[in-house]
């Protein structure tokens, strides 16, 4: 295991382990488990769990779920379970390492009702290869393409049951046709701005399995002020 650093979120009330110089959680998670809203007593599914972040933040501003994490990468899903530990969630948090192309419902105790994936952004062919093999899995789609993972979330869903995913707004066309054609019916659709002047860079979406055509469009949802601090949409995020 390599050099970890030790960080606190929510005020002090979460910790979380990561590599130091490995694949490092980003704002993309901390939006993500803000923006995905599971309902009491839901079991929510995090696809690609990392350190276990999206899990345990999910799992701290919801008392009533239980959160399924999974990674392919041994050491990541065994710092994960490392977190999980760390932060008394053993009880509503289960990891697991092993390749979600594999996964069937038996092996999770059922179908669930939300799918979180912050997933791989670069197709296999596109930019430089990470020689770090953390970051290049986390960020070109070497382990699984985007097809494959939404097709793995219809297979572990409920039906009508829902995924939220977050991604580059350049291909935000790309994942909504993709999730159309996999039966996950993009229904919400929040666009997401480094500044108020700049593009969006990233937009978060939710599907429904076998759900009706007709997408909502919310707010957009700004990260940064003029002066280069959080905004207070943000710093919400992080608060306990």
């Amino acid at each position: 295991m390599q050099p970890l650093t030790h960080d606190r979120f929510f005020n002090g009330n979460i910790i979380l382990n990561q590599p130091k110089s490995g694949y490092r959680f980003s704002i993309d998670a901390v939006i993500l488990a803000h923006l995905a809203g599971p309902a009491p007593g839901e079991t929510v599914l995090d696809l690609g769990t990392g350190c276990g972040v999206i899990a345990i933040m999910l799992a701290f501003r919801h008392a009533d779920i239980q959160v399924i994490g999974i990674e392919i990468q041994p050491e990541l899903a065994s710092l994960a379970r490392q977190n999980v530990a760390d932060n008394r969630m053993t009880d509503r948090i289960r990891i697991m390492g092993k390749d979600m192309i594999d996964l069937s419902p038996t092996d999770i105790g059922g179908p669930v009702d939300l799918v979180v994936t912050n997933p791989p952004y670069r197709k296999r062919e596109s930019g430089r290869i990470n020689p770090d093999n953390q970051r290049a899995l986390a960020r070109h789609e070497l382990a699984i393409d985007l097809e494959s993972l939404l097709l793995t979330a219809r297979r572990l869903l409920r039906k009508s049951g829902r995924i939220t995913i977050i991604y580059p707004s350049a291909r935000a066309v790309d994942l909504m046709a993709a999730m159309r054609a996999t039966g996950l019916e993009p229904k919400t659709m929040t666009l997401i701005h480094a500044s108020a002047a700049s593009s969006a860079r990233l937009v978060a979406i939710t599907g429904i399995k076998g759900g009706r055509p007709g997408l909502e469009t919310g707010p957009p949802l700004t990260l940064y002020r003029m002066d280069g601090a959080y905004t207070r949409a943000v710093e919400a995020m992080f608060s306990a």
